[in-house]
Parts: C-alpha cells; sequence; structure tokens
C-alpha cells in the first residue's frame, strides 16, 4: 500500500513539474493590430502568393515574346573525319575512285540572325505586355481580398473577446443579485423560489462565459491561420471595436471613382486589349517576314590552315497556306465575346457593391445609435429591478428579466460596432483602392 502511494505521488510530483515547466516556457502574448494583422495576412496569404507568381508568369512570357525581336546569336565548331562518294553526287572522275577521303574538317564559325519586319511577333509583344499588366491588377485585386478577409477575422476576433468581457459582467452582476436574494431571504423578505431563480440564473451566464470563452479562442485560431502564424502562438488583440463614424461618398462620385480604380474591372480591358493584339498578330501570319542572317568563321582541313569565310544575306519569308489561323480566329471571337460579357456583367456588380456597402454603413450607424440607446435603457430597468426586490417591493422575476434584456442589448451594441468596422472595409474593397481606403477609412496613421 505504501508503495502504490510512493507511485502517485511520484507521478504527481512529476505532472506538477512539467505543468509549471510549460507555464514557465509559454511565450508571451504577441500584440496585434488590425493593421499588423493584415500586413501579415498580404505578406503570407496563399491566395496573394499564387496571384504574385502569376504576375511574375506573365511577365516571363513577355520577355519570351520579346527574344523574338532580339538578334540570335550561336557558336558552331564541328570536326569531321568523313569520306565523301563522289559518283553518288554526280561527279565521275577518270581513273580516280569513287569514294574518296578519309580526310578531316574543321570550322569555327559564329552565326547570328535578326528579325527586321515581323509584325505577328511585334503584336505577340504587346498582347503579352497587356496581359502582364492584366495579371499585375489581378495580384492587386486579389490582395484587397485578403485586406477583407484578414480584416473580417480580426474583427470576429475583437467581437469574441468583447462578449467574453460582457459575459464575466454578465457572471459578475448574478453573483451580486444571488447573494442579495440569500440575504432578502435570510431577512424574510424572499423567499426559496427567488433565491433558486437567481442561482439558476448564475448557472446559465457561468455556461454562456465557458461558450464565449472558446468561440474567443476559435476567432483567435482561425485569424492566426489566416495571417500565416503558429497556430500555438497566443495572440493579445490591440484593437477593439470602436465607433468612428465615416461621411460616405456620393453614390455616383463613388461609382465613377470605382469603375476607374477597380483593379478586377480594369484587369478585364488589359484582357481585351491583350486580345486586340492577339487579333492583329493572327491577321499578321500572312503577312511578308524580313529576317537578316549572317556568319563567319575560319575553316579548312588542318587546323594551321583555317581561312576566313562567311555570309550576310536578307530571307523575306511568306505564308501563302496555313488554315490553323481559322481555328485560331475562332478561338480569339469567342475569347472577345466572353470578354465583353464579362465588362458588362462586372460593371453592374461593381454600382451593386457600392449601393450595398454604403447601404450597410448608414444602416450600422444607425444600429450602434439605437443599441447604445438601448443598452442604457437595459441599464436602468436592471437597476429599478434591483431597487424593488431589493426594498421588498416585488420578487426576482423583474431581475432575471432585466439581467436577459442587458445581455441582449450589449450584444447588440457589440454586433452593431462590428458590422459598423466590416462596412468600412467593404466600403474600401467596393471602390478599389483598397491597400489605401482601408487605413483611411478606419482611421489608421500611415
Amino acid at each position: 500500500m505504501t508503495a502504490k502511494i510512493m507511485k502517485v505521488l511520484a507521478v504527481s510530483l512529476a505532472l506538477w513539474s512539467a505543468a509549471k515547466a510549460a507555464h514557465a516556457e509559454s511565450p508571451p502574448p504577441l500584440p496585434l493590430s488590425l493593421d499588423q494583422a493584415i500586413t501579415r495576412g498580404l505578406d503570407s496569404n496563399l491566395n496573394a502568393l499564387l496571384a504574385k507568381t502569376r504576375a511574375d508568369e506573365a511577365e516571363g512570357t513577355r520577355e519570351r515574346r520579346l527574344a523574338n525581336y532580339l538578334p540570335h546569336l550561336r557558336l558552331e565548331t564541328p570536326f569531321a573525319w568523313q569520306t565523301r562518294n563522289l559518283s553518288a553526287q554526280g561527279i565521275t572522275l577518270p581513273n580516280a575512285r569513287a569514294v574518296v577521303g578519309p580526310f578531316t574538317s574543321y570550322d569555327f564559325r559564329i552565326y547570328a540572325d535578326q528579325n527586321i519586319l515581323d509584325l505577328q511577333s511585334y503584336h505577340a509583344i504587346k498582347a503579352a505586355e497587356q496581359e502582364q499588366k492584366a495579371r499585375q491588377l489581378d495580384y492587386r485585386d486579389v490582395r484587397g481580398q485578403v485586406i477583407r478577409q484578414v480584416a473580417v477575422q480580426y474583427i470576429n476576433a475583437a467581437y469574441a473577446e468583447a462578449r467574453v468581457v460582457t459575459a464575466k459582467s454578465r457572471v459578475e452582476t448574478s453573483e451580486v443579485l444571488e447573494k442579495l436574494a440569500s440575504d432578502q431571504r435570510a431577512a424574510g423578505i424572499a423567499d426559496g423560489l427567488d433565491v433558486l431563480r437567481a442561482q439558476v440564473q448564475l448557472a446559465n451566464d457561468r455556461q454562456y462565459l465557458l461558450v464565449t470563452r472558446n468561440n474567443a479562442e476559435l476567432a483567435r485560431l482561425s485569424l492566426a491561420r489566416g495571417i500565416g502564424l503558429d497556430l500555438g502562438t497566443p495572440i493579445a488583440l490591440t484593437d477593439t471595436l470602436a465607433f468612428k463614424k465615416l461621411e460616405g461618398p456620393q453614390l455616383e462620385q463613388a461609382v465613377q471613382a470605382a469603375l476607374e480604380s477597380r483593379p478586377d474591372y480594369r484587369a478585364l480591358f488589359a484582357q481585351r486589349a491583350s486580345l486586340d493584339e492577339q487579333m492583329k498578330a493572327s491577321r499578321s501570319r500572312y503577312l511578308p517576314r524580313i529576317v537578316l542572317s549572317g556568319n563567319y568563321g575560319t575553316s579548312g582541313q588542318e587546323m594551321s590552315k583555317l581561312d576566313p569565310s562567311g555570309m550576310i544575306q536578307v530571307n523575306m519569308v511568306m505564308n501563302l497556306f496555313d488554315h490553323d489561323r481559322k481555328g485560331e480566329r475562332m478561338e480569339l471571337d469567342s475569347r472577345l465575346k466572353r470578354n465583353e460579357e464579362q465588362i458588362a456583367d462586372l460593371k453592374l456588380g461593381v454600382e451593386q457593391d457600392i449601393r450595398e456597402a454604403l447601404l450597410n454603413l448608414n444602416s450600422a450607424d444607425d444600429q450602434v445609435l439605437t443599441a447604445r440607446q438601448g443598452l442604457a435603457l437595459a441599464e436602468k430597468e436592471l437597476q429599478y429591478a434591483s431597487d424593488r426586490f431589493k426594498n421588498g417591493v416585488a420578487n426576482n422575476i423583474e431581475v432575471v428579466t432585466a439581467q436577459d434584456a442587458l445581455a441582449r442589448a450589449r450584444d447588440n451594441e457589440l454586433n452593431a460596432l462590428a458590422q459598423h468596422v466590416e462596412a468600412k472595409i467593404a466600403l474600401a474593397r467596393a471602390l478599389g483602392d483598397t491597400e489605401k481606403a482601408y487605413r483611411l477609412f478606419l482611421g489608421i496613421e500611415p
């Protein structure tokens, strides 16, 4: 029996030591503002990284197309040991063998080619430049999406943490009211049902506190994943939900500004310009192409006797029949039609985004004001109900009802504040220049 007790004590001591060491080694929470979270998200978000690689790929395509109009140089140094069948080439010499050799030959030569006129390659280069511009605009658009995504995750985490604070306040209030009910019963003013009702309310509030704490951890976990942090890193949010009124722009001006700056909308125009250049390149397939080429080097049968030689020539190359151009034209026509439909649809989508963002912003303004008025009234209601119960005028049904009303009022305020910040981010995203606008709308110093 003594051995078992000693074994249990040893295991308990080891577990206590391990827990103490783990607690001592746990890193301090990482202070994280909304702006810092967005910066981290832009640096680590997978969609942003992939969009950047597509932009780099388009730049590489442009460089390859450009190479068609740059000089091409190559060096060749063949060394040959050979025999030749003269009769096979139509050469017959009296009293001579048909096959001559073997003999050696040396040749050291530089070859050069330069396109002088190649409209197909020229328009292909222009098409690649426009495609590169489109990919860069897509990259900007993805960064705007990441900003909104990370901002929403941060707001959700701040909202979840604020609900933990309000839940703690509810528990503290319920503890005070439960003690009041017990004191009132001891004084003969209240009965056992009042005490039981207060205890039930306290138990519910404690349960709600556990739920909100877990939700806050989940929200911080989602935020850490979204910005590329190690999931075990503790986070301390430095920005809380606060109301800063924003005067939204006029609808017509906002729509016009968005159409001029929205990267997703402008990317479609860059794609159309690329398709126009591809159409010109397709038509140029039947136009003549002029190429300047030449070579220079030395050759001979012995290394000590190499004589210089060279050549310069101008070639004109012209396609007479190329059935592939018909299929290419059909492909490009279909892409142009699809592009035009996308532009028309997104133009309406831009206006819809602006209208929705302004509606949500105005609604969030009103919700915050209304929620704060409701919160002030709910606090007064709880105070009056508590005084009535304390003075024995009524039982604590009014107190419990007022507690629930206050809890709803506090949650309404937090929800309205979160929606207001989200509406600002949505408006910045709808206008297009998200990276600059979100700091301006949220009052963040650059």
